[in-house]
């Protein structure tokens, strides 16, 4: 099968190695005898969505966000279409933000969001930079990763992570954090965050599989490193938790 991922502002929105998630993407499709072709989208480059199997947005500054939410909002259409008829898709740190009804910056200047979903962001002088431990109802184990955002995001229903032991949700501590909905996957957690969640990884995988009526693998193959250094990060972060 022939998979079209689309990657949004490689160069802008890549903090944290955000790059490393559409390769871990790719990496496990190849590994499952699919060819899959990356496009990248710069700001101001005309791209054709239609047929995209994966879109991607990684983590940018504040600064940069605006920058790339002017942009990603002639976008807006064509992804909430692509969300309705089930397309993968990630939007992780930042990038998160800007598919919500509008993000207010610390100055008050309110910008627009695409409105896939209803949230709001409103970002402040405080910044939560700090580990996270969470749980999920896509699978069992414990979701880890690292957040250093400044937004507090209210009015998400259906968010990625129900609960978190450790870290600052979408507007509490500890609270629920990221949006799902269907086969849209957002989250502030960077790092990136399919690397360092393999099960999240497949998850995704699968989703995009689906969707094109492709046969899920019974055994997922595992990449040694990436199931070691989840298993170690997991541990330390729920010692931490005290569990």
């Amino acid at each position: 099968m022939d998979v079209k991922i689309i990657h949004f502002y490689p160069d802008l929105m890549n903090l944290y190695g955000s790059y490393a998630n559409v390769s871990a993407v790719r990496r496990l499709l190849e590994r499952l005898g699919h060819t899959v072709a990356v496009e990248t989208v710069a700001p101001g480059q005309d791209a054709a969505l239609s047929g995209a199997d994966f879109l991607f947005m990684g983590a940018g500054t504040e600064r940069r966000q605006a920058f790339a939410q002017a942009d990603f909002a002639r976008f807006g259409a064509d992804v909430k279409a692509l969300a309705a008829d089930g397309c993968a898709m990630l939007f992780a740190g930042t990038a998160m933000e800007l598919l919500g009804a509008s993000v207010t910056d610390a100055a008050g200047t309110v910008r627009p969001g695409i409105g896939l979903a209803e949230f709001t962001a409103v970002q402040g002088k405080q910044r939560f930079v700090e580990d996270v431990y969470g749980h999920t109802d896509l699978f069992p184990e414990p979701v880890v990763g690292f957040m250093n955002k400044c937004a507090n995001i209210s009015g998400v229903e259906t968010p990625l992570l129900t609960a978190l032991d450790l870290g600052y949700g979408n507007e509490a501590e500890k609270g629920p954090e990221g949006f799902r909905r269907d086969n849209v996957f957002a989250s502030e957690l960077t790092g990136p965050i399919l690397l360092k969640n393999p099960r999240l990884l497949e998850t995704v995988v699968s989703a995009i599989l689906r969707r094109r009526g492709a046969p899920e693998p019974e055994t997922w193959p595992l990449d040694a490193w990436t199931e070691q250094g989840y298993a170690i990060t997991e541990e330390q972060l729920r010692l931490r938790c005290g569990k």
